[in-house]
């Protein structure tokens, strides 16, 4: 069965639905996690179930794409596109996400909000080293000039630590928080152009089908090294306990719990989405892009102090990002520019071809 390529109009609004949905996951899922842990919930490998625990929500999407697909093609239309191999690349990224899911939420749980998400502003920089070996990703000199701003941004914060150590918390419980961070940050920029690769290297079309259920498998694996976390630390009798010690209520940690895998999942098929859409560096620069919502939300929901080194962190990571976009709108200037001439030469070149063809007739007349 022959799949057709997208349109590039319904590819995007599918990258415009995919931004939306990463920067929903990417500012508000770190709130629900700091949310657990001020509230009174301790259990890390939950954290970090909770991370890729919502990929049942996924069969939602999963089960419209193949209705559509069954419309368009048929009934003899599989309810899965995946092929073995792609399954078992999506189970190899779910490792490495369950081990970031796990520095994540060890990370989380001992930083602020907005040091936390100014951490993860390196994350680019990694993104963009893997991408530039792995995919060959081209890079002019104001990409270069992003990267190094958001970079920074974060190094700002690691030589200024001291200053941010909440009052109940050690600077050595800090620093582990800070170096799982970064951690974190490096790993997930190592997947994400991994997942490019693996769309350019499949033999078969790449559909948002196809990303959904790979991201149902990347989401079981991770979840499945998680829960066996959970298994070894005692999690399992340890979560009733814990609701009803929570500060919030018991219903509210349940929700709080739910809330959290929902949003997670949301980022993680958002950021492989745009990945589809477009490519790694990309959804690398909106993670960072968006650092400014996470920081405001932070201040004013947990009233957390906003450091004059989270300030320039925070002003970097602004002037990175628009550094970034200002050049990818310059370059497709210009990619449509060299179309438009392209189009006119050839257009050119057949008129051109129109009157050659006429000339042997106006001969045999004379």
């Amino acid at each position: 069965m022959e799949v057709k390529a997208m349109s590039k109009n319904m590819k995007l609004w599918l990258l415009v639905i995919n931004c939306l949905m990463l920067g929903i996951g990417n500012c508000i899922a770190p709130l629900t996690n700091r949310l657990y842990s001020v509230r009174g919930g301790k259990r890390i490998w939950l954290m970090c179930a909770l991370e890729t625990a919502g990929f049942p929500f996924l069969l939602i999407p999963w089960l419209i794409a193949y209705i559509y697909r069954r419309r368009k093609y048929g009934p003899g239309t599989n309810i899965t596109s995946i092929s073995p191999k792609l399954i078992f690349y999506s189970l190899v990224i779910g490792v490495l996400t369950g081990l970031d899911d796990l520095m994540d939420a060890a990370g989380v749980s001992k930083l602020p909000v907005s040091t936390y998400s100014l951490v993860l502003a390196s994350q680019l920089g990694f993104t963009a080293l893997f991408a530039w070996i792995l995919v060959k990703q081209k890079f002019t000199f104001l990409h270069i000039n992003a990267i190094i701003l958001l970079t920074a941004g974060a190094a700002v914060l690691a030589f200024n630590s001291g200053s941010d150590v909440p009052t109940n918390e050690s600077k050595g419980t800090y620093i582990v928080g800070f170096l799982m961070t970064l951690g974190v940050a490096v790993l997930y920029g190592f997947v994400l152009p991994s997942i490019e690769l693996i769309y350019k290297k499949a033999k078969q079309t790449v559909t948002y089908s196809l990303v959904i259920e790979m991201q149902v498998f990347i989401s079981l694996s991770a979840t499945i090294l998680c829960v066996i976390g959970m298994a070894i630390n005692h999690d399992f009798p340890a979560i009733p306990r814990e609701a009803e010690h929570f500060e919030l209520g018991k219903s509210m940690y349940y929700l709080v719990l739910v809330s959290d895998a929902f949003l997670w999942q949301l980022f993680f098929l958002g950021a492989i989405g745009v990945i589809f859409c477009n490519n790694s560096i990309l959804s690398g620069i909106l993670i960072s892009a968006l650092l400014p919502v996470s920081e405001i939300l932070a201040v004013f929901l947990f009233g957390e102090k906003f450091t004059p080194e989270k300030g320039i962190s925070l002003f970097l990571a602004c002037w990175g990002s628009i550094s970034y976009f200002y050049q990818e709108a310059k370059l497709d200037k210009e990619k449509k520019s060299i179309a438009e001439n392209e189009e006119k030469k050839q257009n050119q070149v057949a008129e051109g071809n129109d009157q050659f063809r006429d000339v042997p007739e106006i001969v045999l007349q004379n």
